[in-house]
């Protein structure tokens, strides 16, 4: 089979191809096609992924290549993790928003936004070429904001575009572990939208044991979103937040932090990722060891600013695994090329799973995978509280995506007025001013 990885100069390529290495059965990826529009990048990351290879004598071949068409073209299956306007473009997001007094996150209010502004215009473009170049393949998006690119990309490719997301199987494996059981027998009720999810129980031999970890807060202290939530409030809501919820529920003090710390998150992996491709023009340079530490610094310092806020601390060794999204992605692969079916949580449009949103609505759930592609179960109501976050948070991704089709600035400002964490027509406005300054591929807003 062959994998076409586009934004394949990207630095986190490495952990997706890292995962097609352990797999040696039947009918496994043996063709790795990189695309990226940066030939340096490219090359840097094929060196990574060629000393990753090292030794071992199945592993897929790797061609880098520049071309879309060329890349497309026979592809299987295909993996988005493009970034629109690089991380000068995030950084400048997350700026513009915290002079207004917002919250600038890459996926989260109006950094979300406005990097969705710029990305489902090309994610669109895209879909379309695969759908011609590539009708029977398989596409797996990553690209955030993953939700809304999904959805968009969905309106050319029907159900054959899936996004996947890391947080809800980590928040699920973290979980399973404190309560003592495998994370692999567990199952675990999740429903929401990307980065805007609730797991509300989480099943082992069909007994729930979230009450359990709720009534003790020794337990509740002893992960990640315990200490960052706090146990007073996990209990009132009576359910475990996805991690991005954090800036909804303590967004005062975050966007605080945040104006305060001596850089964004963009800018910091802006400058981390110069020095690492930098590094790597030397040709002794180790590549692996080089990405490897890099990447440990990337996770370390994830969400530090929200930590601070929370009193949380450091990150532990146990929080520092995600949900490997690399590996949903292999799982989600192996269920469809193979018909291995399986259960994973996913980004796929909602049918008739919540009943507040329509069929189309891309919403994070567990699905059942197989050949026939991937299918969300059945889950229970979302409580009123969550409904009106999931609710007025679609209404944004929707005026997005208007905004995206037909180039109206006044669906723009409808996008960043409506979302609760910015809350102001006036805000808004400036928000769309700024931003389509600061970034000339939002030139296409010329529409009252």
């Amino acid at each position: 089979m062959k994998l076409t990885i586009l934004g394949g100069g990207g630095f986190r390529v490495p952990l997706v191809y890292g995962a097609l290495l352990g797999d040696h059965a039947e009918g496994r990826v043996t063709h790795v096609t990189l695309y990226d529009t940066d030939a340096d990048r490219l090359g840097a990351v094929a060196r990574v992924l060629g000393e990753q290879a090292g030794g071992i004598g199945d592993a897929p071949a790797v061609v880098a290549t520049t071309d879309l068409d060329e890349a497309l073209r026979g592809a299987d299956f295909v993996f988005s993790a493009i970034r629109v306007g690089g991380l000068e473009g995030r950084a400048a997001d997350e700026r513009v928003a915290l002079d207004e007094g917002v919250l600038g996150q890459e996926t989260v209010g109006a950094g979300g936004i406005a990097y969705g502004l710029r990305t489902v215009p090309v994610a669109v473009e895209l879909a379309a070429r695969i759908a011609r170049l590539a009708p029977d393949a398989w596409v797996i998006n990553f690209t955030n904001p993953a939700g809304l690119v999904t959805e968009a990309m969905s309106r050319h490719l029907g159900d054959r575009v899936i996004g996947i997301c890391d947080s809800p199987v980590g928040l699920g494996r973290r979980i399973a572990r404190v309560l003592g059981a495998d994370p692999d027998r567990a199952r675990i009720d999740y429903v929401g939208l990307n980065h805007l999810g609730w797991l509300r129980g989480l099943y082992v031999d069909g007994r729930d044991e979230l009450p359990r970890l709720l009534a003790d807060p020794e337990l509740l202290g002893s992960f990640e979103e315990g200490r960052l939530f706090g146990a007073d409030w996990l209990r009132s809501l009576g359910a475990i937040p996805n991690e991005y919820l954090h800036y909804y529920y303590f967004n005062r003090e975050a966007v605080r932090a945040y104006q305060e710390a001596e850089q964004t998150r963009g800018a910091f992996l802006r400058e981390q990722q110069e020095g690492f491709y930098a590094r790597m023009k030397d040709p002794a340079a180790p590549a692996l060891t080089t990405w490897d530490r890099t990447r440990a610094e990337r996770e370390a310092t994830y969400m530090a600013e929200n930590r601070e806020v929370a009193g949380a601390g450091e990150r532990e060794d146990s929080d520092l695994e995600s949900g490997g999204y690399e590996q949903v992605a292999l799982a989600l692969m192996r269920a469809v090329a193979r018909n291995e079916r399986t259960s994973l949580i996913l980004n796929v449009r909602n049918r008739t799973t919540l009943s507040v949103l329509d069929a189309d609505a891309v919403i994070e759930v567990p699905c059942f995978v197989d050949a026939n592609g991937a299918r969300p179960v059945a889950v229970d109501p979302l409580p009123y509280h969550a409904v009106g976050l999931v609710t007025a948070v679609k209404a944004v991704e929707r005026a997005v995506l208007d905004a995206a089709e037909t180039g109206s600035r006044a669906a723009a400002v409808q996008a960043f007025a409506l979302h609760p964490l910015v809350d102001s027509v006036t805000v808004a406005r400036r928000l769309v001013d700024r931003y389509m300054k600061v970034h000339p591929g939002l030139g296409y807003l010329d529409k009252p």
